[in-house]
C-alpha cells in the first residue's frame, strides 16, 4: 500500500509538460519523480525531524537516529527514553512527539486513508501532538502519495514558485499561481523542490 511510483504519476507528467511555467523544468528530470515507501510511521519521524532546519541538518539527525534505534518502527523507537532519542540531536519537544506516537500507534496508523478525503486526512494527522499543517502535508505527499496537495508553508516550494514567477510576491499569490497545477499539484510540488535540490526530497 502506498509503494513505488503513484497511480497517478504519469498522467500528472503530461499534465505537466503542457505548462509554460513548469513544463520546461519536468523535462529536465524524464527518469525521476515521486516513490512512496509504504512506511507511514518512518514518512512521521523523518517529518518531525526535519521540520524548521536545513535538509543537511535534517539528514545527519535521521542518520545519527537510525544507528541508534535500527529500524524506524514504533517497537523499535519505543525501547528508548526520551533522552536517548534526544541525544541524536532532537530537541525535547520533537522527541516527545515521536516517542507520543511510537508509544501508541495504533490510532496514527488505523484510519482506512484510501476511503478519506484530504480534509479528513488532514484533520486526522493534525490532532496529535507536533503535527501541525506542513507536517501533515508532508505525510499526505509522502506517506500517502495523495496527489493533489501543496503546502504553502513549505520555504522551498514558495522559493521555487518566486523564481518561476517572480510577480508571486505574497503567499496568496503563491497559491494562486499552485492552482494552475490542480489537480496534480503533488507532483508540481516535487518538480518545485527538485528545481533547488541536487537530489530528490523525500521523507
Amino acid at each position: 500500500m502506498f509503494t513505488g511510483k503513484p497511480v497517478w504519476w504519469d498522467t500528472a507528467n503530461e499534465f505537466l509538460l503542457k505548462d509554460s511555467l513548469l513544463g520546461p523544468i519536468v523535462k529536465q528530470y524524464p527518469d525521476e519523480g515521486l516513490v512512496g515507501k509504504g512506511d507511514l510511521f518512518a514518512t512521521f519521524v523523518n517529518s518531525i525531524v526535519g521540520q524548521q532546519i536545513s535538509v543537511i541538518a535534517a539528514d545527519a539527525i535521521w542518520k545519527r537516529l537510525k544507528q541508534k534505534v535500527g529500524e524506524i518502527t514504533p517497537k523499535q523507537i519505543s525501547k528508548f527514553s526520551e533522552d536517548e532519542i534526544a541525544a541524536c540531536g532532537l530537541t525535547k519537544s520533537k522527541t516527545s512527539y515521536i516517542l507520543g506516537v511510537a508509544n501508541n500507534p495504533t490510532e496514527f496508523l488505523e484510519p482506512s486513508f484510501d476511503s478519506m478525503s484530504d480534509e479528513e486526512i488532514y484533520n486526522h494527522f493534525v490532532s496529535f501532538r507536533g503535527i501541525g499543517p506542513w507536517t501533515s502535508e508532508m505525510l499526505m505527499i509522502f506517506g500517502l502519495l495523495r496527489q493533489d496537495i501543496f503546502s504553502i508553508g513549505d520555504i522551498g516550494l514558495v522559493k521555487a514558485v518566486k523564481r518561476l514567477n517572480p510577480d508571486a510576491v505574497t503567499k496568496e499569490d503563491v497559491l494562486a499561481v499552485a492552482e494552475r497545477w490542480k489537480p496534480y499539484r503533488t507532483a508540481a510540488s516535487w518538480y518545485l523542490w527538485r528545481m533547488l535540490d541536487p537530489v530528490p526530497v523525500e521523507y
